[in-house]
């Protein structure tokens, strides 16, 4: 049976945990602020942007909007806003993770010593994901969305023909990638370390799936049925979160990490403080950085449109 949309949804507990969360990690943050931080190597610190007070105001704001999110009677739309700002910081906070991926993938695992940084990102992503959680509740309990799917609006059948504008975003992370190889093409290789084993193979092989098959895989039909040269697998379904899961962690790791890279290199290169070591110039950062930045929004992007076009029917609305 398909429920109302106009039935309002149970509360939930999302909102509650939120507000544990900023509780818990709230007083971890606001121990290391008055007593110091444990020394977390290289950088010293486990967060970026915000960290000390900083990521002490973060929880507090998170719980402000938990609290809100638990007495609302009616969409409120500000609320709503201030929490996703909550989430884009704690997610910019903890950009460091893209590194940590990166390393678990090339089988270059974080040290021990090492591993309380990650853990303190980790415990930031854990309480943006919440709070995400709890205001798309939040939205869909008072906008009549489907509780369970989010979808609005009479039943239609599903969108097979893929949009221009997802097919864009696509070729835009292409785009991306090619401008960030040919960054490092301009400056030559002779400060990479091209020979440093299975690491370095396995680092070059990911940089191009992600770069180049993974964003067209998503907006082609070869990234939803194996193509006949795949041996076993030809004419199968390819499973849905082969593609979206690596999509959504690469998306959201470079749109944080070098969007956190960007702002710090606007500051540099506005008050002339931009100090590359002599590597590398200004101008190949600039490339590089953008190049990172808008591969992860394209990339994004075109996995949303994956999403919407591939998940199956809700069994609550029917849609």
């Amino acid at each position: 049976m398909i429920r109302s949309l106009s039935t309002p949804h149970r509360r939930g507990l999302l909102p509650y945990a939120v507000g544990a969360w900023a509780l818990g990690y709230g007083a971890l943050r606001l121990t290391w602020t008055v007593t110091g931080p444990p020394d977390f190597p290289p950088l010293g610190v486990d967060l970026v942007v915000f960290h000390g007070w900083p990521a002490v105001a973060l929880c507090v704001a998170a719980g402000l909007v938990a609290v809100g999110l638990a007495r609302a009677r009616t969409w409120r739309p500000a609320l709503a806003l201030a929490g996703w700002a909550v989430c884009a910081a704690l997610v910019a906070a903890c950009a460091l993770l893209l590194l940590d991926v990166v390393g678990l993938l090339i089988l270059r695992p974080f040290a021990p010593s090492t591993a309380g940084a990650v853990a303190g990102r980790l415990g930031a992503l854990t309480g943006a994901v919440l709070l995400h959680l709890a205001l798309l509740a939040h939205r869909r309990r008072f906008r009549g969305d489907c509780a369970g799917c989010g979808r609005t609006g009479p039943v239609t059948g599903r969108p097979v023909e893929v949009p221009g504008w997802a097919r864009t975003a696509a070729w835009v992370a292409v785009a991306g990638c090619l401008v960030r190889l040919a960054a490092q093409v301009a400056v030559g290789f002779d400060d990479v370390p091209l020979a440093q084993g299975a690491s370095m193979v396995a680092f070059e092989v990911g940089f191009l799936l992600a770069g180049v098959l993974l964003p067209l895989a998503l907006v082609h039909t070869w990234g939803r049925v194996w193509p006949g040269w795949v041996p076993l697998l030809a004419g199968r379904r390819v499973p849905r979160l082969l593609l979206l899961v690596p999509a959504a962690v690469f998306s959201v790791g470079l749109v944080g990490y070098f969007g956190v890279g960007l702002g710090q290199l606007a500051v540099q290169t506005a008050t002339g403080t931009f100090d590359g070591g002599g590597r590398y110039p200004l101008a190949f950062f600039w490339a590089a950085e953008l190049g990172y930045w808008v591969w992860g929004w394209g990339l994004g992007i075109a996995a949303l449109d994956h999403h919407l076009r591939t998940r199956r029917r809700c069994p609550t609305c029917g849609r």
